[in-house]
């Protein structure tokens, strides 16, 4: 089985489209490319439900959606039959994690997509963000940090090396890498489109971490993305030793056959 959990419901210009008709293309494409089954994982700062735990920005320019009306767009998909799953890719934010995740309990997710893309309201994979206050073992090591953190609120979590996407890293940056449990970890294509062009994540994380579960994504925020280069995920997959792939429902997980 292949599954692409990881995806954000726009449209072909990449607007958002949180509607059943928006969700059809998307479905295309993963047939046309071998894919079994699609995640979609909107970013949980673009919805209104959320908007107390927001203060940057970026966010709450963003944060003008209904998240109800993103969950009916894929429930309504997923009761006519399409092979996709309604999730949500859910930021780390620190001491409001708790709060964040009361505000989202009420909604029936099959799985939840954990991010770090800000550690104290500073970027890490916008520049200057994080890098322009911090020296690249301090970004790592705070990266990293709060991706444990993060691990016990998920189910998956996502592009995990992420620090990586400018090319700079410090000398020996396994020692950086965190034991995980009871987490899901996505082999990710989207790194190959960054400045890195690599897959997130590398051997060495994928190898620390073995015996866990992991997922293959694309990141894809326009439909032609789906299942974009899944032959390199695949591969690296086949290298760490991994034969199956985690498949969610309802937030419960179970190992399929990967491939």
């Amino acid at each position: 089985m292949i599954v692409d959990y990881h995806m954000h419901l726009r449209d072909a210009q990449g607007d958002i489209d949180h509607t059943r008709a928006g969700v059809e293309p998307f479905v295309e494409t993963a047939r046309r490319r071998g894919i079994d089954e699609i995640g979609f994982t909107e970013h949980v700062y673009y919805f209104q439900q959320t908007r107390e735990i927001w203060d940057l920005p970026y966010q709450v320019e963003r944060c003008r959606f209904d998240l109800d009306a993103y969950c009916d767009a894929v429930l309504d998909a997923k009761r006519a039959g399409l092979p996709v799953k309604l999730g949500l890719e859910v930021d780390y934010v620190g001491e409001r994690q708790e709060r964040l995740m009361e505000l989202l309990a009420p909604y029936p997710w099959d799985f939840l997509l954990g991010s770090v893309h800000w550690i104290d309201g500073e970027a890490v994979d916008q520049q200057p963000g994080m890098w322009a206050t911090h020296s690249v073992e301090e970004v790592w090591e705070r990266y990293f940090a709060a991706l444990a953190e993060l691990a016990p609120f998920v189910d998956v979590l996502a592009h995990p090396d992420l620090p990586k996407i400018y090319g700079q890293r410090p000398e020996r940056p396994e020692r950086f890498y965190p034991k995980l449990d009871g987490v899901a970890l996505e082999i990710s294509t989207a790194g190959l489109r960054k400045p890195v062009g690599e897959l997130y994540p590398d051997y060495a994380l994928l190898r620390a971490n073995r015996g866990i579960g992991i997922t293959v994504a694309s990141d894809a925020h326009e439909p032609d993305l789906v299942g974009l280069d899944f032959d390199q995920a695949l591969e690296l997959a086949e290298d760490a030793a991994i034969e199956t792939i985690t498949v969610f429902e309802g937030r419960r997980s179970r190992q399929e056959p990967l491939g």
